[in-house]
């Protein structure tokens, strides 16, 4: 049962604190999609975000399949029904909760950028079960949450914070926001071009591209580090909010998910950076507040 004061937590709460947001929020950039069912095989690999080909991987070897071997980008999956769905009380809080910080996140990239004189163009969120097509190809609930730069969107399947606290011991309302904070930072970087130069540098340098997905994806936590800053600034986290986001930051690193799948630590293979790494640029972002002291790539 969850906790009447903290519902997007187990009753009792691992951690004593609640995140602090407006109850009964319903933003304006959610699109729905959970009632729509896609057949045909495959999904795409572009775009995969936080989540990505590292949660694949482990997913693949927790449930006993080869969710990794699913074709190509172009293959895509067509939309069977577009009907509604059952949601379920739990589920339409943290729908209202997603919302929430959706909007609050992206009001607070919206004031940084102006006040840099620059517009900020707000990304979308598509709720989906078990699968969806996206601009950057079809996807599966597995590859978890991801942001797609073609179609600036983020998409998520919800059951994915199950598996966050299950799997990778990272419950909390906080952690949960750290994961969407995390992929509003791509559409940021996308917005400042900045993933637009890794991707080329990516194409032209394939022997650094390892390790420039490491750094583009340890900006974008120390950009949603730079969110939760101005949470605490509002005064809407309370004690070991920001332990959680240390916690799923940590939780989801590279050397962490290679030890739990049974295999060696290969640094060479790491696309997202170390547990230490992800928790230190998100705290580094949380401590400061200023983009400017989020440029992993001349660290």
């Amino acid at each position: 049962m969850p906790d009447a004061r903290c519902p997007n937590k187990p009753n009792p709460p691992r951690v004593a604190s609640c995140m602090r947001w407006t109850r009964g929020h319903r933003s304006g950039n959610i699109i729905d999609m959970r009632g729509s069912r896609f057949g045909g095989g495959g999904f795409g690999r572009m775009g995969m975000g936080a989540g990505g080909t590292l949660v694949l991987l482990v997913l693949s070897l927790l449930f006993g399949r080869n969710l990794l071997d699913g074709g190509g980008a172009d293959q895509v999956m067509t939309d069977q029904s577009g009907g509604t769905v059952a949601v379920t009380p739990e589920e339409d809080t943290l729908t209202q909760f997603v919302g929430f910080v959706l909007d609050d996140a992206q009001n607070t990239w919206q004031r940084i950028f102006e006040s840099r004189g620059r517009q900020y163009d707000p990304a979308q969120l598509v709720l989906f079960r078990d699968a969806v097509n996206s601009g950057c190809g079809a996807a599966q609930s597995a590859m978890g949450p991801f942001y797609c730069p073609s179609d600036q969107r983020l998409y998520i399947d919800l059951g994915f914070y199950q598996e966050l606290a299950r799997r990778f011991g990272a419950p909390g309302d906080f952690a949960q926001a750290y994961v969407l904070a995390h992929e509003v930072g791509h559409h940021v970087q996308t917005l400042l071009g900045t993933a637009q130069q890794v991707r080329s540098l990516q194409q032209s340098r394939p022997n650094q591209a390892n390790d420039l997905s490491v750094r583009m994806e340890l900006q974008a936590d120390c950009y949603a580090g730079i969110w939760a800053h101005s949470t605490g600034q509002r005064q809407l986290l309370e004690q070991n909010d920001i332990d959680e986001g240390l916690q799923a930051a940590a939780a989801v690193g590279d050397d962490r998910i290679q030890r739990q799948s049974g295999g060696f630590v290969n640094p060479e293979s790491f696309t997202h950076g170390t547990s230490a790494q992800r928790a230190e640029w998100f705290r580094r972002g949380y401590q400061s507040g200023m983009p400017q002291d989020c440029d992993t790539f001349s660290r």
